[in-house]
């Protein structure tokens, strides 16, 4: 009888609106690899990500949130070792060493630092047991955070270290910063960019941001995803061009059309008003996790609901940004659409730390 309840008291509307934005997802694949060998069974790959994902959110959605955040300082020591085996002996692929191979998948340790790095943050700022938060807290879980970040960003893998920042920001907005300290913050972050862009970040890093800056500077170079993805959203019109008709994606104008850069070919194919519908589906999947933080059954809930929140608004603003030219390139996918197996995984288990939180939320 329990398991019955458990399982009837899942978010099903959540659960809908997800599988409803992978279904779009599956189809823009097919539309954008179906005639090119090498990626032809991408979307079926992505149909088998998808179930596998099911089965993973109802596995963590089993668990007791309790339960995991009480096994944090392992995850956390196994998260950094893996990304140091990662860094030593990981696959390389394009210059970056960011997957561990295993039979038939490569695994990506950084996608599923996310989660660790949510449940970190959810257990250090609930076991503060205070209104604020002290700066020398704040450095402490910033130290922590940093460590991964470190670890992700060395790989090099920009984007996904950049997705650990906004569950670390919405965590210590939430426990209560100080207005001083957030100033304080705020002059540290300009800093550390300042220092991170001319000392730490590779050259084709800063070309991506000199290219957002001026992307017709150099059309056929550095500029040449941000040109060809503002062209394919732009020749879609009112109702887009349907489906496999997409000249940008089609024709290949528009590189790996079926990862990073989903969203311009679907905005190619269907316009404005099919984009418009997939923005309110995700306006909706995010409300609806709002909704699971304000009906928590204690603090520790709320922190996990609002860390998943961030992370994937975050993921939005930065790909759909990037698609339209408002935001560098810097290969963070698009949950739920872009082509992928850690991504897809990763988006699934998180949700199910949603619903682990919501099925718990008449519990004492």
């Amino acid at each position: 009888m329990s398991s019955y309840r458990s399982f009837r008291d899942l978010d099903w509307g959540l659960l809908a609106i997800a599988l409803t934005i992978a279904a779009i997802g599956v189809l823009q694949i097919y539309s954008a690899t179906h005639d090119i060998a090498i990626w032809g069974s991408a979307w079926w790959r992505q149909v088998l990500y998808i179930a596998v994902g099911l089965a993973l959110m109802w596995f963590i959605a089993s668990i007791d949130y309790h339960t995991l955040l009480g096994q944090v300082p392992i995850l956390y020591i196994v998260t950094v070792l893996l990304l140091i085996v990662v860094l030593v002996s990981g696959k390389s692929i394009a210059g970056a060493r960011r997957w561990i191979q295993l039979p038939g998948f490569l695994f990506q340790v950084s996608e599923f630092a996310k989660l660790m790095i949510i449940l970190l943050v959810a257990r250090f700022l609930t076991e503060l047991r205070r209104d604020t938060l002290e700066v020398r807290e704040l450095l402490k879980l910033g130290a922590l955070v940093a460590v991964p970040w470190v670890l992700v960003q060395r790989e090099p893998d920009l984007g996904t270290s950049l997705t650990y920042l906004p569950v670390l920001a919405v965590g210590v907005f939430l426990a209560g910063l100080r207005a001083r300290y957030i100033i304080i913050s705020a002059v540290l972050l300009v800093g550390v960019a300042w220092i991170s862009y001319h000392h730490v970040l590779a050259d084709y890093q800063r070309e991506r941001i000199v290219s957002f800056l001026n992307p017709e500077s150099d059309p056929r170079g550095s500029g040449y995803q941000v040109v060809q993805s503002k062209i394919a959203i732009g020749s879609g019109g009112m109702w887009g061009r349907g489906v496999t008709q997409g000249s940008q994606t089609q024709l290949r104008f528009l590189p790996v059309p079926h990862t990073d850069f989903v969203f311009a070919t679907f905005g190619e194919e269907h316009g404005f008003v099919g984009v418009v519908v997939v923005l309110i589906l995700y306006f909706w999947l995010l409300m609806q996790i709002v909704q699971n933080a304000q009906t928590a059954p204690d603090r520790a809930g709320m922190y996990i609901c609002m860390g998943v929140a961030s992370l994937l608004l975050f993921h939005l603003l930065v790909n759909i940004g990037m698609v339209v030219g408002l935001m560098p390139v810097t290969g963070i996918p698009l949950p739920l659409m872009s082509s992928g197996g850690s991504n897809m995984l990763s988006t699934f288990l998180m949700l199910g730390l949603v619903n682990n939180v919501r099925l718990r939320r008449f519990v004492n």
